[in-house]
């Protein structure tokens, strides 16, 4: 019968096409849309429960998702759209809310949900100022979020929020539709009233008033893109307060600044008390596998900062904290600013992060690992100046300035906020609990006590701190954290000579531990990344940026509208006895038995102190101009006579050209007169020479482990690609630090998860192909040849015709080592022989090499200490016989240090009761003292990467000190 039917009207068979005309033809598609509603209000009345009547339910979801893509669809196509005029006459989206509230049924609310966010997306219609609309939407959001409402899943919930921060959008634009929205439930001022209207708002905040702000607060905590939707929504109606005298007021007296600092404590409350630093045994970076790393142990209590859980908790803290970041960037009130900042030091402060730093102790499991490295990543992650201001200055208990207030400023909304601080003060006193106070133990305190601590994981996190505060905060430092004294003039900085002089001794320091790679070129690498971390540096931007107007010589302020910051940095230098620098050189004097992220933070650290442009390097890092002395002869061509006149041209020439010769001079190099930070590297030195003398085929392992580094570094992809893994090996695209993976080594919260793992054995695996004679994993590529003691002589590559090693006072002896030499078999020589002899041969090699790897893990294994009497001139080791039989490897592994006569040496390892190696000095007559002395002893491999680093570091401050006298203009030469 219905065929016949569409048969006489001559209506088309086919349903796409029927759905088609309908939708082209305006009155066809209202007409549908009235016939959907109808169907949709006439199920809604005929069920009694759409939480229990599953029919019904699923027939109202089908109406409600048609409704939904007839709107969607008509928006698209041209006028008219009678379909969206019909739902804003007869205002449908009415029974639409009601019966989404009353379904109980998630999809029902999906499709509701869908409904109200096609219409406010449209354009026609001004749904979103309409205030009958505004309370429709408003009922649905509340009720569905509400406590008492079902659970919405992740997709629901999502749309949700994506629906509140659509309006947010519109208010963001439009201003004048947040009446619709916000309405005060007080006698409150009308908009745009005078002052004396402004102080009938009293009284306290309805949450009636504004729900939609409150639903985003209810969300900002959340991941993903709830929280994403949730925080920018609430951004954009903290930004509209700039527009309503009347919003600013409200949110000042609501509880949004409570509320924000009381989530955020709560993130920080769920953060381990008790941590250790660690690395997942996959993930280890080479420069901790070739050391004597060991993984701490963790605990329930203590925890392990690589463990996915601490890295969740620690990201969404550090997430929110931005969040309170962007909310302050946006925000344009400085009354909203200074309640939600009061409140941020009172409850999260004052009340979380300072006592927990003051109950912080580094012998009941890791709690001040912890406390330091949360302090550490706040800072890092913090860009807003006030917030920096807040923290430091109440950590390192700075004095308060009490800015003045200006007499004709609008008082409402400062009163709103001074009864608001009343009510904050009301509630911490109700505690009853006295609030710590930083003037008695501050921040200083606590990094000077960390940094004597024994726990070498302790010392690195505190070493990251300072290094973050040196260099993101350093004029907060100068006067809290540094001992400094101001400089005025140039008349201290060092003259031209000496300034050659000091680079040429740094250079050569570094030159005395010698190796392979193509120096000229890695040192270049490593002056461009000076330059850059020298421009980076906040303090460097007014000596470097180049002044635009002859009459605008005043760079623009720090941004900061807080009182109480500190001035801006003026030139000074550090004094001799600041505590901070003294505990750092004490723990450089033990490098090489250092572990390896100690010694990366303690360059860090001492790279940090150097780079800023107003801290002068004389007197603490180099020679200061005041302990120069010449020598009396002149060595150089004398100077013309001077002429007569005094104001002559030619008189001022000849003034000029003295003082550049006399600034040209180089002064006398006293040894026991230099800098202590000087004397400790030139000891250093020492240690690797003596280690030279000690450890069999030192410079050949040496050169090994930069070449495993090499390996490790083309093998397994960077975690960190700031850094290189090896950086005495030139790359011309390279851009990185020159002392490896320093930060590396931090917590794995900026490496990548999906790399090969097997690090450890890597590492062991690298070892074995570095030992064979052959070399032929090599990353150069080089045949073997035979290496005679004379190869294997350490160079100087950038001693210079002055070089310090010849002319100072104390140079350094022994820079070469006699050592033993490896005899290869060429390849051809073994392809002309038989194929049998070659079969022997092949065999020979394979054993040989065989016991070179066996040789090499011994004295990579052996446990050696720090170095305490300096090898003699002439003394070398004795070759190691080429005996391969398992009892002569044995006496290899136990006798390895030996001198020339093969007498025991003056300084040897004995084994403890534990089976660690202890070091026992000899006594004047060669017999040993019965009484160990208690040592730190570490693997020879240990010591090779720390002297690897160690080199790097030398080519570092060098490249500071010479990078520094062109940027800063820190040389006299006239």
């Amino acid at each position: 019968m219905d065929f016949w039917s569409r048969l006489i009207a001559h209506t088309p068979l086919s349903s796409a096409s029927s759905r088609k005309d309908f939708a082209q033809d305006p009155a066809r598609r209202l007409h549908r849309f009235e016939k959907e509603y109808s169907q949709l209000l006439q199920t809604w009345r005929n069920s009694s429960n759409l939480a229990h009547d599953v029919d019904a339910a699923e027939h109202i979801e089908i109406r409600l998702q048609e409704l939904t893509r007839i709107l969607g669809d008509e928006s698209q196509r041209p006028l008219p759209h009678p379909c969206i005029a019909f739902a804003a006459a007869k205002q449908i989206y009415m029974p639409v809310a009601k019966i989404a509230t009353s379904s109980f049924n998630e999809w029902i609310i999906k499709e509701a949900v869908l409904f109200f966010a096609t219409l406010v997306d449209g354009e026609e219609e001004p749904f979103a100022e309409n205030e009958v609309f505004s309370t429709s939407l408003t009922n649905l959001l509340v009720r569905i979020t509400g406590a008492n409402s079902i659970r919405l899943g992740v997709d629901t919930e999502i749309r949700v929020v994506e629906l509140a921060f659509n309006i947010t959008t519109k208010i963001r634009l439009n201003p004048d539709i947040l009446p619709a929205w916000f309405k005060s439930r007080q006698d409150g001022p009308q908009e745009g009233g005078e002052p004396e209207d402004h102080d009938k708002f009293t009284g306290r905040t309805q949450k009636q008033d504004f729900p939609l702000f409150y639903l985003l607060m209810d969300h900002i905590h959340h991941d993903g893109k709830v929280g994403d939707f949730a925080r920018t929504g609430l951004l954009y109606i903290i930004e509209a307060a700039s527009n309503s005298v009347l919003l600013e007021q409200w949110i000042v007296e609501s509880d949004l600044s409570t509320l924000m600092a009381t989530g955020l404590g709560a993130l920080y409350s769920q953060l381990s008390r008790k941590l250790v630093i660690d690395h997942p045994a996959h993930d280890l970076p080479p420069i901790l596998a070739f050391s004597d790393y060991q993984h701490p142990k963790s605990s329930y209590e203590v925890i392990s900062s690589c463990t996915f859980e601490f890295q969740s908790h620690l990201d969404t803290f550090l997430s929110h904290l931005l969040f309170w970041q962007d909310v302050l960037n946006h925000c344009r009130s400085v009354e909203v600013k200074s309640t939600l900042l009061e409140h941020f030091q009172v409850i999260f402060l004052q009340q979380l992060l300072y006592p927990s730093l003051l109950e912080s102790s580094d012998i009941d499991g890791g709690s001040s690992v912890a406390v330091l490295t949360y302090l550490r990543r706040i800072l890092e992650s913090l860009e807003h100046p006030d917030m920096i201001n807040l923290i430091l200055h109440y950590l390192l208990a700075l004095p308060d300035i009490v800015a003045a207030v200006p007499s004709d400023a609008l008082d409402v909304v400062s009163a709103a906020r001074k009864r608001k601080s009343l009510d904050l003060a009301t509630m911490i006193a109700s505690k009853g609990e006295a609030a710590a106070d930083p003037l008695l133990f501050n921040l200083v305190d606590l990094i000077l006590a960390c940094l004597r601590s024994h726990s070498h994981q302790t010392i690195y996190v505190t070493l990251q701190l300072v290094s973050v505060i040196l260099k993101k905060h350093h004029r907060y430092a100068v006067t809290t954290l540094l001992y400094t004294e101001g400089v005025l003039g140039s008349s201290t900085h060092r003259i031209w000579g000496a300034h050659q002089q000091e680079i040429d001794y740094i250079m050569s320091l570094a030159g005395t531990i010698g190796g392979q790679d193509n120096f000229n070129e890695v040192y270049e690498n490593v002056q461009k990344d000076t330059l850059v971390k020298l421009e980076n540096h906040p303090c460097s931007i007014k000596l470097v940026t180049p002044r635009t107007s002859t009459n605008n010589h005043k760079l623009p302020a720090i941004p900061d509208s807080l009182p109480g910051a500190p001035r801006d940095v003026r030139s000074h230098t550090l004094r001799a006895d600041d505590p901070l620098l003294n505990i750092i050189l004490d723990r450089l004097q033990t490098f090489f038995v250092n572990p390896v992220e100690t010694n990366l933070a303690l360059t860090e650290t001492i790279s940090d102190l150097s780079v800023c442009g107003f801290m002068h390097l004389e007197g603490w890092f180099l020679r200061h101009p005041n302990t120069y002395t010449f020598e009396e002869d002149d060595d150089g061509p004398p100077l013309p006579e001077p002429p007569l006149d005094p104001e002559s041209p030619e008189y001022i020439e000849y003034k000029q050209v003295q003082s550049m010769k006399e600034c040209r001079r180089r002064p006398k190099w006293v040894q026991a007169k230099l800098p202590r930070l000087l004397i400790i590297l030139h000891t250093l030195c020492e240690q690797v020479v003596s280690y030279r003398h000690t450890v069999p085929r030192f410079d050949d392992l040496l050169q090994q482990r930069r070449e495993a580094f090499q390996i490790a570094d083309s093998a397994i992809p960077a975690p960190l690609p700031t850094r290189t893994k090896n950086p005495l090996s030139h790359s011309p695209a390279r851009t990185s630090s020159p002392i490896i993976e320093r930060t590396v080594v931090e917590e794995n919260r900026n490496t990548s998860r999906e790399r090969p793992s097997g690090l450890e054995g890597f590492a062991q695996r690298i070892f074995s192909e570095l030992s064979t004679p052959s070399r032929s994993g090599s990353p150069r590529g080089r045949k073997e040849t035979k290496r005679s003691s004379s190869d294997r002589s350490t160079p100087v590559p950038f001693a210079g015709r002055d070089s310090p090693v010849s002319n100072f006072d104390t140079p350094l002896r022994g820079s070469t080592q006699s050592g033993l030499g490896i005899r290869s078999f060429s390849p051809g020589s073994i392809s002309n022989a038989p194929p049998w002899e070659n079969r022997g041969r092949d065999d020979a090699v394979a054993n040989q090499a065989k016991a070179f790897q066996a040789i090499d893990q011994s004295i990579l294994a052996r446990r050696v200490g720090i170095p305490t009497i300096r090898p003699q001139e002439g003394e070398r080791v004795a070759p190691i016989p080429l005996d391969f039989s398992k009892t002569q490897q044995q006496q290899l592994s136990a006798r390895l240090i030996v001198d020339g006569d093969g007498a025991p040496s003056t300084h040897r390892s004995t084994r403890g009761d534990d089976g660690q190696s202890e070091s026992v000095p000899a006594s004047e007559d060669g017999t040993t003292e019965s009484t160990p002395v208690e040592e730190i002893t570490v693997s020879v491999s240990h010591v090779l990467t720390n002297v690897i680093i160690f080199q790097s570091f030398l080519l570092e401050l060098a490249s500071i000190v010479q990078v520094r006298a062109g940027l800063f203009d820190e040389v006299r030469h006239l």
